[in-house]
């Protein structure tokens, strides 16, 4: 099979595609055909060795695909050959195939198209376990939402109205203002034309926001911890901006707010249980059509260095995929 190694950690152009031996899984695992590998910010760390997970070299990276179940397995049940599945792996994903553990897996919706289920686990998980578990996101509580046209922004502008906030997107351009728009944010701020602190006091009427989702960081983050309202909660989703700020306690302080870390790889490993409710609730409200994930570009296999850099760039929208 064909696969992305990683064989010496530096940029995606030092990324390399080789034929290597189909892997066979071992008790309680399953090999996939892979159809769609979604493309993720950590996915530009890990091959930089600038990630919490550090798998040895060399590695195929890519931490979430959608695929056909190949085979089985000692032990495993409740999956079957020819099954659609989800998978959250972490690295192994930029490939022909995979081998996974049925705790990583989940069964596909019926009708679910390939490219959607391979990018919604990541960036719909993280935004739900932020907004519910960390915030405890309330209705009628305004949330602000940083880098809002990301995959991991996007997913919390819908979270968030589906818990029924008054959702601010921020973000660098008008256009992909348009799609948080088209995806139910209320507010919109182009932090690239306008001044966040300024715009934020006129839209909360100077109260402030309750929650801050901020998967950028720079120096917009700063700015934001200075709009919260009284008892509000930041959240440190991370930081695509490439600079992790330096933060002023006495402003948590005066504020009487919370800043809170969202780590979801590490979440879905500590509380397996917890992490399980949250990934049913959020495909029930994918079935019922309440988050409507955006794809908004496809990539082949050779092309991973520029979806990568895609990323890094901050050229996408929504989520962008890989087809092996």
């Amino acid at each position: 099979m064909k696969a992305v190694l990683c064989k010496e950690y530096g940029p995606p152009q030092s990324l390399v595609i080789e034929d290597i031996p189909s892997p066979t899984p071992g008790p309680r695992q399953v090999l996939i055909k892979i159809e769609a590998a979604g493309v993720n910010f950590p996915d530009t760390l890990i091959i930089q060795n600038k990630y919490q997970f550090k798998p040895p070299l060399p590695f195929t990276p890519g931490g979430e695909c959608a695929g056909v179940i190949t085979a089985l397995g000692q032990g495993v049940t409740g999956f079957h050959v020819g099954q659609a599945v989800i998978a959250f792996t972490g690295w192994g994903a930029f490939a022909e195939e995979l081998t996974v553990d049925i705790a990583r897996l989940l069964p596909a919706p019926s009708g679910l198209p390939f490219d959607i289920a391979a990018s919604f686990v990541m960036a719909y998980g993280t935004s739900y376990h932020a907004l519910t578990d960390r915030a405890a996101l309330l209705p009628g509580e305004t949330l602000l939402v940083l880098g809002a046209a990301g995959g991991v922004g996007l997913a919390a502008v819908e979270i968030g109205k589906s818990l029924g906030a008054r959702v601010i997107a921020a973000a660098s351009s008008a256009q992909k203002l348009a799609v948080c728009q088209a995806h139910g944010a209320d507010e919109l701020i182009n932090y690239t034309t306008e001044d966040l602190r300024d715009r934020l006091k006129v839209l909360t009427g100077g109260r402030g926001v309750d929650v801050v989702y901020d998967p950028v960081g720079g120096s917009y983050s700063e700015m934001a911890l200075r709009s919260m309202a009284w008892r509000g909660r930041f959240l440190v989703v991370g930081f695509a901006n490439g600079q992790i700020p330096s933060i002023a306690l006495n402003l948590a302080l005066l504020k009487g707010c919370s800043i809170v870390g969202v780590f979801w790889g590490d979440f879905t490993r500590r509380e397996p249980d917890k992490s399980e409710r949250n990934l049913s609730e959020l495909m029930r409200l994918l079935q019922l059509g309440k988050l409507k994930p955006l794809v908004s570009a496809k990539y082949r296999l050779d092309q991973i260095a520029q979806a990568l850099d895609a990323v890094i760039e901050r050229q996408v929208t929504g989520k962008i995929v890989v087809n092996p």
